[in-house]
């Protein structure tokens, strides 16, 4: 039996509450726009049916995908024959069991964080208002920009192993470096929830920051295209988008896909690009930096298979 029949009935009978897609466009779901459709995608409004649908996922044969706003993804065009779960339903946020703490689940936006956060008149977050994604993902990835990054106010998370169940892993554990985490160890793995220790501040000082902040990206970066954000890590010693610029490479384009005349790091969807045009791209742009200086760059965008 296909898994997407035995999923179908075990879903209709234990999840009857969860909405699920059919053949739903992973284009929706990214910020590239790009990729083709999921054989299912699940919208859990709960830890609790995030788990379950997992435990029916492993019963069915199916390969879950667990995913946020999709903003540092690039999916196939062919689509993916798998269980696409999306977290944005997994959306609590309030004031943590201690002072200065806020507890977030995984599909809340970094954001919204920041902006609750700022309300609560708590500091430490401004760096995470402009950054596109949630809570999971940035937590994974070590999410960061200018100065600031997940390393410095995560305490705690709370992480679903399918081998062990919920484990509770503590700053120290997650072993934060740059664009990486234990849990990027352990793809595995899935966020439930995270805590974020906080200091005092000013809301209005704190608002001004973000609004800075936000000037910045939109006087430097292409916002106004669909991409991931940075393309690449930033490699030791150098700076992505210098390096590229440096090549000649702004401007560069394969099918709709192209290299930012405005930011040299980011490679954007000008219209009717194909998951495929953006990672052609991406090679052609290794291959040139590394032919003219030598140096190699890592893709920050996560290829989903």
């Amino acid at each position: 039996m296909d898994w997407v029949t035995a999923f179908d009935n075990k879903a209709a009978a234990y999840l009857p509450d969860v909405e699920l897609l059919r053949e739903e466009p992973m284009a929706k779901h990214t910020s590239f726009r790009t990729g083709g459709p999921a054989r299912r995608m699940a919208f859990p409004r709960s830890g609790e049916q995030l788990v379950l649908l997992l435990s029916l996922a492993e019963d069915c044969g199916a390969r879950p995908f667990v995913m946020g706003c999709g903003t540092n993804l690039l999916a196939p065009d062919q689509g993916l024959d798998r269980l696409v779960i999306i977290t944005s339903g997994l959306s609590r946020l309030e004031m943590g069991a201690e002072s200065g703490t806020l507890l977030a689940e995984s599909g809340v936006s970094l954001a919204r964080l920041a902006d609750f956060a700022c309300k609560q008149g708590l500091t430490g977050l401004e760096f995470a208002h402009g950054i596109p994604g949630t809570v999971g993902g940035g937590v994974c990835m070590n999410a960061g920009a200018y100065g600031g990054e997940m390393k410095q106010v995560v305490s705690g998370v709370s992480a679903l192993f399918p081998e062990e169940g919920v484990r509770v892993l503590t700053g120290e554990e997650l072993a934060f470096g740059y664009r990486r985490s234990f849990l990027t160890e352990h793809p595995e793995a899935v966020v439930l929830s995270a805590v974020f220790r906080l200091s005092p501040g000013n809301p209005e000082s704190i608002r001004e920051t973000q609004r800075s902040l936000m000037a910045r990206r939109k006087a430097s970066q292409p916002l106004e295209w669909p991409s991931a954000g940075s393309t690449f890590k930033r490699p030791e010693g150098h700076f992505a988008g210098t390096l590229i610029d440096q090549c000649g490479l702004k401007g560069l384009r394969v099918g709709g896909a192209q290299v930012s005349e405005k930011h040299a790091g980011f490679v954007i969807n000008r219209g009717g690009a194909a998951s495929a045009d953006v990672r052609e791209l991406i090679r052609q742009v290794q291959a040139r930096v590394f032919e003219k200086t030598g140096v190699r760059l890592e893709p920050e965008v996560k290829f989903v298979d």
